[in-house]
Formats: C-alpha cells, sequence, structure tokens
C-alpha cells in the first residue's frame, strides 16, 4: 500500500532551487537510503515527507491515518524531563499511556502517602496490564540501554550531546509509526551500536526513510536508494552495491548524453556567430534554445575524482609517544599512554563516545598539551589534521578566495600545476558555488571545504577524527581516492566500519583510557579477536611453594637436549618473525579481498602466538645459560 506521494514538488531557500518538479512514491515495506551531495537538499526533503515543512509547488500527499516518526540531525528534547518521559513523548495511544503511567510513578515516589497519585497509579497500573504496556516499557528500556542509555531516571538536560541524540533515536525508534524518517542516525553512536541498530532495523514493521552516510548501513538495511541529482530525484532498487552498478550505467548514458549536448551547443553558437538571416521570431527562439543548452550540465566521470595530492617525503622516524597523561575536569580521560607511528603505518582507533580519542589526537597533533609523557615527530613530519570542529574558517570570505590565500597553486605528483577553481571542482564544488561566501554553507559543504583545506598544505602524516560524520557519499568517494594514493601515515578515529575497512590495516580499540592491542583489518576480523582475547581463560597463577631453610645450590647447567632446544628455538623465532612480516606485507597489499584478510589475520594471529611462545622458552633457556 502506498504511505506518501510527492508530486511535482519544487522548493528553495532564498534564491536557491533544491528541488526541481521531483516525484516520489512511498509504499509499506519499502526501506530507502537517501543520497546525495552536502547541501544539494536532501534534510529539506526529509522534512516535507514528515510534514514539518510545505513545498512550494506541487503537493506531498498522505493516504488515510499514516503516521509518521522524524528523527532529525539536532532533536530538540525538554531538558527538565527525565529520560523515559522524553522517550515517551508522543500521540500514539500506547506512548501516551506509558508517558502518563511514568508521570504519576516520578510524582508518587516524591510523594507516596498522596491519595490522587495512588488512585491515579491503580488506574493506569491496570491498563498497562489490559494494553500490554508492560512489554512495551520493557522493550523501551531495553532500547535505550542498548543505545548506551541506562540512567532512566537522568533529566534530559544533565546529558551530553551524543546520549541527548540516543535519547532521541530511542523515541524514533519506540513510536510505532508507519514510516519511519531517519536524518544521519549513525553519526556520533559506536560501531557495536551501529551494529545493533542494522538488526533492529532489519526486523522492524514499518516503512523506512533514511539519510546515512554508512555505506555498510546502505548495503544491509535499505532495498532502494534514492539519489537526490542536480534538483531531482533518481530511484535505483536494491541496496548500495546495485546502486553502484546502476550508477555506473548512468554516469554512461550522462557522458554520451553531454558529448552529444556540446556538438549540439558548438554547431549552435557557430550558427549564432556567423549572424544567420531569419525572422526574429526564429532567431530568438533559437538563442532561448542555446542558452537552455548552456544551462544544462551532466556530471562527468572526473567531477567526482580526486586527484592523488602528492604527499612530501617522509623519513624513518615518524613518532614516539611515551607516559601521556591527560585529564580536565574529571578523571584521567588515559594515563601513561605509549603509541608509536611508523612509515606507513595506516592504523584506526575505536572507542565509545567520551573515551577520549579526540583527545587523543589533540595532544598528538600538539594542539593540546598533555599533562605528563613526552611526543616526538621525526623531522620529516607535515601533520594534517582534520578535527570535528571545522575551526579557522573565516565566514565572511567567499570560498574560492579563501583556498587562493591558503594555497593558489599545488603541483601534482607528476609535476602539473593546478589552480584553486579547479581543486575545488574536485571536491565537488562548481564554478558558481565557489563565489558563495562561507556562511551560506551548509554544514556539510564547511566540512568538505574543511576537509580540502587540511589536505591542500600535501601532509606525509594524516589524522582524521570521525571523516564520515557530515560528509557525503560522493566526498567520501573523493576522500578515499585520495587515500588509495596517500604514502604516508593514517590515523582514522571512526565508528564508520566500511569506512575503516576500505583504508586502514590495523584496529585498536580505546577504552578506559587505555590503548589496546592493534588488530588486523576488517572490523569483523578486529572484533572476533578481540572476542576471543577477552574469552580465553587467563593462565593460572604459579603456585608459591613455602619458603624453606635450603643450603646454597650450585647453578643449574643446561643439558645436552636443552641446548640443542636453545638452538632450535632461535632458529624458529628468526623464523616466525620473518613469515610475521610476509604475513603484514600480504594483508598491505590484499585491498579489497576480504575473504582473503580473513584468512591471512587468522594465520598471523596463530603465527604471532606461536612467536610468543617460543620467545618465552628462549627467554628461560637463556637465563639458564646465563648464570653460568
Amino acid at each position: 500500500m502506498n504511505l506518501i506521494t510527492l508530486e511535482n514538488v519544487n522548493h528553495f531557500y532564498s534564491e536557491r532551487l533544491l528541488l526541481d518538479g521531483v516525484n516520489l512514491l512511498i509504499n509499506e515495506g519499502d526501506r530507502i537510503g537517501l543520497i546525495g551531495r552536502n547541501g544539494s537538499g536532501k534534510t529539506t526533503l526529509l522534512r516535507l515527507v514528515a510534514g514539518l515543512e510545505l513545498p512550494r509547488h506541487g503537493r506531498v500527499t498522505l493516504t488515510g491515518n499514516t503516521r509518521i516518526q522524524y528523527l532529525p540531525q539536532e532533536p530538540q528534547l525538554d531538558d527538565d524531563q527525565t529520560v523515559l518521559t522524553a522517550v515517551f513523548q508522543s500521540d500514539a495511544p500506547q506512548m501516551r499511556l506509558l508517558r502518563d503511567y511514568n508521570n504519576v510513578n516520578e510524582h508518587l515516589q516524591r510523594d507516596p502517602l498522596n491519595p490522587k497519585w495512588q488512585a491515579q497509579f491503580a488506574r493506569l497500573s491496570h491498563e498497562m496490564e489490559q494494553t500490554g504496556g508492560w512489554a512495551a516499557e520493557a522493550s523501551a528500556k531495553t532500547i535505550l540501554t542498548q543505545l548506551g542509555i541506562t540512567q532512566f531516571d537522568a533529566t534530559v538536560g544533565t546529558l551530553s550531546g551524543g546520549q541527548h541524540k540516543r535519547v532521541a533515536l530511542a523515541h524514533a525508534l519506540i513510536d510505532e509509526a508507519d514510516l519511519l524518517v531517519l536524518d544521519e542516525p549513525t553519526n556520533h553512536i559506536d560501531a557495536d551500536t551501529i551494529a545493533w541498530l542494522e538488526a533492529y532495523l532489519l526486523t522492524r514493521a514499518g516503512a523506512l526513510l533514511m539519510v546515512t552516510h554508512d555505506r555498510y548501513f546502505l548495503e544491509r538495511v535499505v532495498n532502494k536508494i534514492v539519489e537526490l541529482d542536480r534538483r531531482e530525484l533518481v530511484v535505483y532498487p536494491g541496496n548500495y552495491g546495485r546502486y553502484l552498478e546502476h550508477r555506473t550505467q548512468r554516469e554512461a548514458q550522462l557522458q554520451t548524453a553531454e558529448a552529444k549536448r556540446q556538438g549540439i551547443l558548438r554547431r549552435e553558437l557557430e550558427w549564432l556567430r556567423r549572424g544567420a538571416q531569419a525572422r526574429s521570431t526564429k532567431q530568438k527562439a533559437r538563442k532561448q534554445r542555446i542558452a537552455e543548452l548552456q544551462e544544462i550540465h551532466h556530471d562527468r566521470g572526473d567531477d567526482r575524482v580526486a586527484m592523488a595530492l602528492a604527499a612530501r617525503r617522509l623519513g624513518k622516524r615518524v613518532l614516539t609517544a611515551t607516559g601521556l597523561s591527560k585529564r580536565y575536569d574529571g578523571p584521567p580521560l588515559f594515563q601513561n599512554l605509549d603509541f608509536h607511528l611508523d612509515p606507513g603505518d595506516r592504523i584506526g582507533v575505536i572507542g565509545p563516545n567520551g573515551a577520549g580519542k579526540s583527545t587523543f589526537l589533540d595532544v598528538l597533533a600538539g594542539k593540546a598539551a598533555a599533562d605528563s609523557g613526552m611526543v616526538s615527530w621525526g623531522q620529516t613530519v607535515q601533520v594534517g589534521y582534520y578535527d570535528q570542529h571545522s575551526s579557522g574558517l573565516p565566514e565572511e570570505q567567499r570560498v574560492i578566495d579563501y583556498i587562493n590565500t591558503i594555497a593558489p597553486t599545488i603541483h601534482t605528483a607528476d609535476g602539473e600545476r593546478v589552480e584553486a577553481a579547479q581543486m575545488l571542482e574536485w571536491f565537488l564544488f562548481s564554478r558558481p558555488e565557489q563565489q558563495s561566501r562561507i556562511s551560506s554553507l551548509s554544514g556539510g559543504e564547511r566540512r568538505r571545504l574543511y576537509l580540502l583545506a587540511t589536505l591542500i598544505h600535501q601532509p606525509n602524516v594524516l589524522f582524521l577524527d570521525e571523516p564520515t560524520n557530515d560528509l557525503d557519499v560522493q566526498t567520501l568517494a573523493v576522500l578515499e581516492q585520495f587515500l588509495d594514493h596517500f604514502e604516508g601515515c593514517l590515523v582514522v578515529v571512526s565508528h564508520d566500519r566500511y569506512f575503516l575497512d576500505r583504508n586502514v590495516d590495523f584496529l585498536v580499540g580505546f577504552a578506559d583510557g587505555v590503548l589496546g592491542t592493534r588488530y588486523p583489518a576488517p572490523y569483523e576480523t578486529y572484533r572476533r579477536l578481540r572476542q576471543e582475547a577477552a574469552t580465553s581463560p587467563a593462565p593460572p597463577a604459579p603456585k608459591t611453594p613455602p619458603k624453606q631453610e635450603k643450603p646454597a645450590e650450585r647453578p643449574r647447567k643446561l643439558t645436552w637436549h636443552e641446548k640443542r632446544e636453545l638452538e632450535s628455538v632461535e632458529t624458529a623465532v628468526t623464523t616466525l618473525e620473518a613469515r610475521i612480516t610476509e604475513l603484514e606485507t600480504a594483508i598491505n597489499e590484499a585491498g579489497g579481498d576480504y575473504l582473503r584478510l580473513q584468512t591471512l589475520a587468522e594465520t598471523l594471529a596463530t603465527t604471532r602466538a606461536a612467536l610468543d611462545t617460543a620467545v618465552s622458552r628462549w627467554l628461560e633457556l637463556s637465563e639458564i645459560a646465563d648464570t653460568l
């Protein structure tokens, strides 16, 4: 059954046209992923669907009593409400009952002998029993817990920004609407929570329309991709993988159409320049046709391909950090932390929100001072740091002027000289958009500009802090093409599993102020190896024999067999170390072959375990030999 219909919808802000005669049908069972460039109007389209805005032209029609639940990027909740009360804010009968019951329960806890609250509590408890409200309340608490919210009676005003967003997400999920509309639901939640959300949405009844840049999410959850492209909606059946196949075919068709348009335009301009003698009405019509041809522009493939900016040369010594500690008002974010980077390292850092990952990068990059410890960089290092704040953008400057002040020209790896306007086009700013003031850019467009400003200095060590938040899929493709050619060191803090699997070689967990073991990517291998390490039994503690007074013993000598074993173990250690180097090289070269990566990662883990055993035995035998 059809739930909502958009017919010939036009919408614009000021003089900027965002939607031009778009049509869209949303039916029961649709799970739609909406993608498009930052600033193209995706959020506006969601608000039109949710009924929060009316189109300037055209119609948005709901069928029957279709209920829509909308999660904005920046949800507004009442700071004075408790978490449970905020979650139950809805006009749905079940949600109203839960909200009333929760409110009365709060009053009764403060004034337990008040007969008014006692009577209302008894009535509402009976209604909860009759309507299955207890199960609904338990489900709500389960969802909140899965999203990392366990203090149900905490007031919303005491929550962090990330917790605020997760409470709003819980509210959207709990309310059983016919159509769930989500704007960037994966921002500011960790990878494990994203995996849970995937599974939840796959089993949820009702239609789904969402904007997300998490490509695993688009691959696993949606059954239709809608792309907002040049103010029009293009519908692709299937998930993200199918979209890429169909998009490639469409690009080829657009290139053919563009070549044909250029040929027609060239002939028409030649006619116009010759000053053809014709009736004025015919001339006027033909001039209008030429103007229309000049207005039309189809993306070419190279419009979305970033040039591999040449990084500076990087020496053998990159980074050594020892004993780092940092705290603000509360407990320490991390203490006595060690970290190192060697040439070519590509590391992803994963951990819960608030663990201190961004502060850790700030300390390494010199943006914040450590309370204790030392950070030592190599002499050839040029750090590029793409943080979460996009700080330092001059609001009143035009986009093109800003890039011109940073680097009016650069030279590529093959010696080509590239001007600022061309660099901006690589990062999806058209020539007219380059004349916009930075203050007029959307949040995503600002992030895209800040990304270019970070990369344009051609760093050889790159820190990326949550790069996939607020960047569209097209800009992520540009960034990833840059990273494909990037030969320096890369450290990425992210919850985006697709981006991590695509761009890093090793993953490390950051939690409780501790930087964990480096595990080989992809994320599923990291998760499995981490679980195996957590569940493997700890070695039994050696029994301490009772102290006895013994006469001094002469040092024990190695037996003939132990001497032979020591020689054998030394050879094994050398062989295993060489094998580990080979496996790490193979992992780096495996690219996107995830089956081979998984096999290599398992072999690497086994080999490392064998090396640990061999080294332990070598140390034991060497100690005996050294006492002689």
